[in-house]
């Protein structure tokens, strides 16, 4: 079976990286490629998933509810796209359960893997991290400030350049209609 290039490196980040933040971008980059209202919500189970995570291993709880619960019933309305994805839903969404309960007594993050039912995908990203210098199933490493609190440290100079533009825009359009 072959699987959309940003899965399998959205994997490979999950699994082997354990960068969370990057597997949000790599996928809603992946997502945005359709249309909006022809984007397949499978997508957003899966990034959804990703961004829980990174919410528990900073300890942000109320955030790690939230999205897991929100990817939960993703998970769960569109089960049949994430079979395709070679992904056993059942035992996703146990683990999600898991994962639901221990933020829900403050436990302290663990890795959790994808249950992953193609051992030729799983090949496929364990050559993947070989090539990247990375543990496939590899544990997060809790200090690397880069890792854990990613969203913090990144440079946003191209967001704030980009809305400084957008704001232009809409001023010179506001001109332009009086």
């Amino acid at each position: 079976m072959h699987y959309p290039e940003a899965y399998v490196q959205y994997l490979v980040q999950f699994h082997g990286h354990r960068d969370f933040f990057e597997c949000h971008e790599i996928l809603e980059e992946h997502w945005k490629e359709k249309p909006s209202g022809y984007r397949d919500k499978h997508w957003v189970g899966l990034i959804q998933i990703a961004v829980g995570l990174y919410h528990h291993r900073r300890a942000n709880w109320r955030g790690a509810q939230k999205t897991f619960r929100n990817a939960r019933r993703i998970v769960q309305e569109y089960s049949a796209s994430l079979e395709e994805l070679a992904l056993d839903t059942d035992q996703l969404l146990f683990l999600m359960d898991q994962r639901l309960s221990d933020i829900l007594l403050q436990r302290t993050y663990t890795d959790m893997n994808l249950p992953i039912t193609d051992t030729s995908l799983t090949d496929q990203c364990f050559r993947m991290c070989e090539k990247e210098n990375v543990d496939w199933l590899g544990e997060s490493d809790m200090f690397n400030d880069h890792l854990v609190h990613r969203h913090i440290l990144r440079d946003r100079t191209d967001i704030t350049e980009e809305r400084i533009q957008q704001k232009w825009l809409r001023e010179q359009k506001k001109l332009s209609r009086t």
